[in-house]
């Protein structure tokens, strides 16, 4: 690594560079240098690029830079330098981690290496330079998901990457100029970032020959004839000394070289190492050679040489190091190789006590054939707290924890001496008196004659591995917060008790508790008073069941008590009310809040509900989630109507999934007309489903699972093109219709793209917007008045007519309800039906249609079914009404009448 200061007014400079051709191309810019690590770190960004991109471009880039080993490599290191003086203030915030050099690996066989072949270096990776590989050949990546290398890079869609180098050609960092988008980067942006890369690698050249001279100049280098010549120098080395210039051509190597290589001075000086070794290995020292050079640092291989001659192992360590001139220009590469063989040697003895140390971590203990002890090695006391002087001559039934009894020690004897070696777990004691256990192997050790000699054991202390096991069983059955049975260990539970239900003919109930609306307790306190909540959940619900029943958590705010030893229903009411006063008390959290919870609770019982451990899961869920549609608080049996509700709502779903596929969908519509002249202004589509099997279905019974399993967006789309391009195949005929009216369900409208749908919709149909109209309910606008004034009125400015549905059944808020751009107020059909005889809904219906002329708002009445009700509806001046009195929802073949 090459480490030149950078000076701030440079740095100032190359950011503006940056900003100026970030702005130019839309798009955000960082720089990157390498640290000694081999690391690329943060130098410079603009201030439009986000910490997390500059670190996934960064983890992405040193990702890339993976070792790429050589069939014959052994390993290598980088000699550490000093890291950049230039990181700016954002790179000083982010300190970069450093770690030691890769451990040198053993050597592999070299088949075909030669005995010169042996002498020199062997490269096992690349690093920087490598990293450049991918992006050298084409910088500017237009879509990064369809590139194998930034494929996995989320935030970024598109991106340039140049790569910097010094004048010698070692690596200073990358240039990256990206933009979040796939396509947001084009060839003009990467002309400009090529212009920026290359005013940079000139400046890095000159402030590099700058350093240069002053770095000599302090020195005070100059030409002494005083001086011992450079061959003279070099000759008086052992080590293996040689230097080859940028070509690869060696320019001068010492006598020790010639020795070596056993080739004259001439016969080496001009010579390259192809010409010397061939091309095979000349690759080889050729890609030691670049690493040294793009690295900028001092490159050292540990190498194993065959020598054929003595039959020996020798081991070489080579050393290469890049030479630069004084302007920073590279001249060249140094090596030296030296004999380290001693050094190894002390290194495979340390390496041979290490593993030695390492073996003796278990206990040995060596008796005679009497079973005294005569010998211990040091883990064998330190694991039983004797000293070897209080064990010499012992037997080591010193050691007995009682916990054996005679059968065992005799069947060990009979086995040990029958078989020569016996294996298994004992417990012993130590000298403090604690019990542990062992997993010791005994053998027999027999003389020359086949006498018993000696007996020796060897053992492992296995109380950790005990405890990891107890430990690894409670994770594996217990929840780690409530320490209650996971679902896994009551699964278990509850087979037990059902097998003791059935044997002491007892009833077993089996009772899921779920606490209401817990998700607002994390969304407005947050998990970890959640958690509190939970933890004293559970104690308040365990101090509310018998010894010998179960408690148990299984989800997140979701419980299970099983009630052993009932015999009637009512004994499990009982019981139940005992789990519903864990309840009464508010909770109180760290943070001094007191909090109030209720539960729903579904109740099963065997055998009556089920006779295994799923049925009766299954049925206490369906019974809980009964007590939660009737409102929540309260607990419900399970009875057989609860599972074929189940049953037949799955049919539906299932069904609902290929209903626009099968062509099982169409629309009706209904006329609105005029209450004065009787003329048609409209109609309103109304979806119907026909299904194959299941026959026609009511939407009051579809929608709401439509909306549940998030179908509802699609089908609705469907309705909204079916009924345009009915209103288009309508113009085309000359017929004048008014709006059609299309009902939007909640879910729809909370969607951000809602409003481009319609458009879309519009545009691919061709109806023209003042033909639409759109029905929401009061509801749902209600549930976020912003976002629907928002988006109701964009759809208004596009010429829809906007219409409030089943008004006065909701909450509405009044202040709202005169922001909305809406045109209509529909009333809906349960204040219509009973006019003009019931005095409270003709009150709410004056009242509406006072309201909506006063907001200036056209009034449509639903479900006009009567001469009577469309007679008061005139009288007190609703504009429009629809409903069975004039015309029933019919197919729009059928409507030329309305038409």
């Amino acid at each position: 690594m090459i480490d030149v200061p950078i000076p701030q007014q440079l740095q100032d400079s190359w950011l503006s560079d940056l900003t100026l051709v970030a702005d130019i191309s839309a798009c955000k810019a960082t720089l990157l240098a390498w640290n000694a690590m081999g690391e690329l770190g943060l130098m410079l960004s603009t201030t439009s690029a986000a910490a997390n991109e500059i670190q996934a471009i960064i983890t992405q880039l040193n990702t890339n830079n993976a070792a790429k080993v050589h069939p014959f490599a052994t390993g290598y290191r980088v000699i550490p330098q000093p890291t950049l003086s230039s990181i700016t203030h954002a790179a000083k915030e982010r300190p970069i981690a450093s770690s030691a050099p890769e451990p040198f690996l053993q050597p592999h066989d070299i088949d075909s290496a030669s005995s010169t072949f042996n002498d020199h270096q062997l490269v096992t990776s690349l690093s920087q330079p490598q990293l450049m590989d991918p992006v050298q050949g084409s910088p500017l990546i237009t879509d990064t998901q369809q590139h194998p290398d930034w494929s996995t890079c989320a935030c970024v869609g598109s991106l340039i990457c140049l790569p910097l180098a010094w004048p010698s050609g070692a690596s200073f960092g990358v240039l990256c100029f990206y933009h979040a988008k796939p396509q947001g980067l084009k060839p003009q942006a990467l002309q400009l970032a090529k212009l920026v890369s290359d005013s940079i690698q000139r400046q890095l050249a000159e402030i590099l020959s700058q350093y240069r001279a002053a770095e000599a100049q302090s020195r005070g280098l100059s030409s002494d004839p005083e001086l011992v010549d450079l061959q003279t120098f070099i000759d008086s080395f052992e080590e293996h000394i040689w230097m080859k210039n940028p070509e690869g051509v060696y320019t001068i190597c010492n006598r020790s070289i010639e020795k070596a290589w056993k080739m004259s001075r001439s016969q080496i000086v001009g010579k390259t190492d192809a010409d010397l070794f061939g091309e095979d290995i000349a690759d080889i020292f050729l890609e030691g050679d670049k690493l040294a050079i793009d690295s900028g640092a001092p490159i050292i291989v540990d190498e194993c040489s065959e020598c054929a001659e003595t039959e020996t192992h020798s081991w070489l360590e080579t050393l290469k190091i890049p030479v630069l001139k004084a302007e920073g220009q590279l001249a060249g590469v140094i090596g030296m190789t030296r004999n380290i063989s001693k050094h190894k040697a002390v290194e495979e003895q340390l390496t041979l006590a290490t593993n030695v140390f390492k073996n003796s971590v278990e206990g040995v203990v060596v008796t005679d054939k009497h079973g005294n002890i005569t010998d211990v090695n040091g883990a064998f006391y330190e694991i039983t707290g004797y000293t070897r002087e209080e064990l010499l001559g012992q037997n080591p039934r010193i050691f007995s924890s009682g916990r054996h009894d005679k059968y065992f020690f005799d069947k060990l004897w009979d086995d040990l001496l029958a078989s020569g070696k016996w294996n298994g777990e004992i417990w012993n004691r130590r000298k403090n008196g604690t019990i542990f256990p062992q997993n010791i192997t005994i053998s027999t050790i027999y003389d020359e004659m086949g006498n018993v000699r000696y007996f020796m054991g060897v053992f492992a202390d296995i109380s950790a591995q005990k405890q990891s096991e107890a430990q690894l069983a409670h994770l594996a059955y217990f929840d780690p917060l409530t320490h209650l049975p996971n679902r896994l260990k009551l699964m278990m539970q509850l087979n037990q008790e059902i097998c003791q239900a059935k044997r002491l003919n007892f009833q077993l109930a089996t009772v899921i508790i779920d606490v209401d609306l817990f998700k607002h307790i994390n969304d407005s306190f947050g998990h970890s008073i959640g958690d509190e909540i939970l933890v004293e959940l559970a104690k308040r619900l365990r101090s509310q069941v018998g010894d010998h029943d179960v408690l148990a958590r299984i989800g997140g705010d979701e419980f299970v008590a099983l009630i052993s030893g009932i015999t009637t229903s009512e004994e499990a009411s009982v019981a139940i009310n005992h789990l519903r006063q864990a309840f009464e008390q508010p909770f109180v959290v760290s943070t001094g809040d007191h909090l109030r919870l209720t539960a729903s609770m579904g109740v099963s019982l065997y055998p009556g509900d089920g006779v295994d451990e799923d049925t009766l899961l299954r049925n206490a869920d369906a019974a809980m989630y009964r007590a939660k549609n009737d409102g929540r608080n309260n607990y419900a049996f399970y009875t057989e109507s609860l599972t074929q509700q189940s049953f037949e709502h799955l049919k539906l779903q299932s069904a609902l999934y290929g209903a626009i596929e099968q062509d099982a969908l169409y629309l009706m519509y209904q006329p609105k007309l005029d209450l004065v002249t009787r003329k048609t202004v409209g109609f309103e589509a109304l979806l119907r489903w026909n299904d194959p099997q299941l026959g026609q279905i009511s939407p009051a019974v579809f929608i709401p699972v439509a909306e549940k399993i998030g179908l509802i967006h699609d089908i609705g789309l469907w309705v909204l093109a079916t009924a345009c391009r009915q209103g288009v195949s309508w113009l085309a005929e000359g017929k004048h219709f008014g709006r059609i009216a299309v009902n939007v369900a909640g879910p729809q409208l909370q969607r951000s793209s809602f409003v481009d749908d319609v458009k879309r919709v519009l545009a691919e149909t061709g109806l023209p917007a003042k033909h639409l109209e759109l029905e929401v309910t009061e509801s749902v606008m209600m549930q976020n008045p912003d976002m629907a004034i928002r988006d109701l009125k964009l759809l208004g400015d596009l010429g829809i007519e906007l219409s409030v549905d089943d008004f006065g059944t909701g909450y509405s808020s009044l202040n709202y309800l005169k922001k909305l751009p809406i045109h209509k107020l529909k009333i809906d059909q349960s204040l219509v039906r009973d006019i003009p005889f019931d005095t409270n809904n003709t009150a709410i219906a004056k009242a509406v249609i006072a309201l909506g002329h006063a907001l200036k708002l056209e009034i449509i009445a639903e479900g006009v079914e009567t001469q009577a009700q469309a007679d008061f509806l005139q009288q007190n001046q609703c504009d429009q009404a629809q409903g069975y009195l004039f015309s029933r929802p019919q197919l729009a073949k059928d409507l030329t009448a309305f038409l």
